[in-house]
């Protein structure tokens, strides 16, 4: 048990706390650099891809850029919702929807992630919500948020073994991100190119869609693909359910890493089955499409994309996650505050079908990047388990760190 007692302050008296700059492309002046913004925070990681840039002159840079050892969290969305920021690239600044947390010298920045870690998942944070619907944590709430404050070597040690979780689990992101890089060149090759094994000896042949080789076809997408809509209405479930929400989609990943569990449903979703593609329909230029790692349930803001037969399943995921598909998703979607997909005008995209020897060889080989990627996800649901057990009883003093680090 804890064997002094550790002084407890409000966050906004052991950190400066800062809001993001708000975008305003009529008003911002200075030199562009690339920024955060909400969808680019998750629980512990960011999201660098396809960062967007917003202009800001010098006086503002102390203001709004981040260094290294801060914490981005999250204003809205999901508040609280935060990360280390480790100089992944050079002047990164923040938007508006954003807080930089920048401990003082009596907080260990890694012992306060991990304390805000623990508030997360404890709903610590929901006493502090401002919103009816879209709940915010505007900045006077977050400095009220109190926060432990043990002698700085208990920080340090605490912060160690957690952190030795999270690198073995950004140790498999890496392998996750490297194994996706991989399937989608061999799309790419293969689809786009034409440069499958053999391809030397398939002449060309024109098509609706340019010169294709002898022997594929092209079909529409609704042909070998199909849309799934089980729908599951709001309320009390028989048991708990994982439901996967857009937010817990990542862009640009087929790995879906992170997901919650469920007892009562808000409103109506829809349920989805192991190996299924999930696609997010709203502002789909935002990339989100995921194979689903087990049977659950999922917003009804999802498209559920199911291959018509196993022997086009590879292909099917390796399409609908492709630039080119999202690309026309987003050209095509409806509304203009609120861009949805609609699978009644993407079944009717033209895809290019190949051989099936062709698509037997892809199939092996796509197949088993995702089985690696899909095992990988598993050992990094593994690793946040352990660490979250640890979580409140290192936080709470139940664990006597310094008998640790002398065994």
């Amino acid at each position: 048990m804890k064997t002094m007692k550790w002084d407890r302050k409000p966050l906004g008296t052991v950190a400066d706390l800062c809001l993001g700059k708000m975008l305003d492309q009529n008003k911002n002046r200075g030199e562009p650099f690339p920024y955060l913004a909400n969808v680019n925070v998750r629980w512990g990681v960011f999201e660098l891809n396809n960062l967007r840039t917003m202009r800001f002159e010098p006086k503002e840079m102390d203001r709004y850029g981040l260094k290294f050892g801060d914490i981005v969290m999250c204003e809205g969305g999901e508040p609280g919702r935060c990360a280390i920021w480790k100089d992944q690239i050079f002047g990164m600044m923040i938007q508006k929807a954003l807080h930089r947390i920048r401990p003082k010298a009596l907080l260990d920045y890694r012992f306060l992630f991990y304390s805000f870690l623990h508030i997360g998942h404890s709903k610590g944070f929901d006493q502090y919500f401002t919103g009816a619907t879209i709940k915010h944590l505007p900045g006077e709430k977050l400095a009220k948020v109190e926060v432990d404050i043990p002698p700085i070597p208990i920080q340090r040690r605490i912060a160690a073994i957690l952190s030795a979780y999270d690198e073995l689990i950004e140790n498999n992101q890496r392998r996750i991100t490297i194994l996706e890089t991989m399937a989608r060149n061999l799309y790419r090759e293969w689809f786009v190119h034409f440069r499958f094994p053999g391809h030397e000896n398939h002449p060309r042949v024109s098509s609706a869609l340019g010169e294709i080789p002898q022997g594929w076809e092209v079909k529409k997408l609704g042909e070998i693909a199909e849309e799934m809509r089980r729908n599951v209405p709001k309320g009390e479930l028989d048991e708990p359910q994982p439901y996967v929400g857009l937010e817990h989609i990542p862009r640009r990943s087929l790995a879906l890493d992170a997901w919650e569990t469920t007892l009562e449903l808000g409103s109506n979703k829809l349920e989805f089955k192991n190996g299924e593609v999930l696609f997010g329909k709203i502002r789909p230029y935002f990339h989100k499409v995921s194979i689903a790692p087990f049977d659950g349930l999922c917003s009804a803001d999802t498209i559920i994309i199911r291959a018509r037969h196993s022997a086009y399943y590879a292909f099917v995921v390796a399409c609908v996650s492709s630039d080119a598909f999202v690309a026309e998703a987003s050209a095509t979607a409806n509304g203009a505050k609120m861009p949805r997909a609609n699978w009644g005008v993407l079944e009717k995209y033209k895809v290019i079908i190949p051989t099936g020897g062709v698509a037997r060889q892809f199939s092996t080989l796509f197949t088993k990047i995702l089985g690696q990627q899909q095992a990988l996800i598993f050992q990094i649901q593994n690793l946040r388990r352990t660490r979250d057990l640890l979580l409140p009883r290192l936080l709470s003093g139940q664990i006597d760190v310094e008998t640790l680090s002398h065994a």
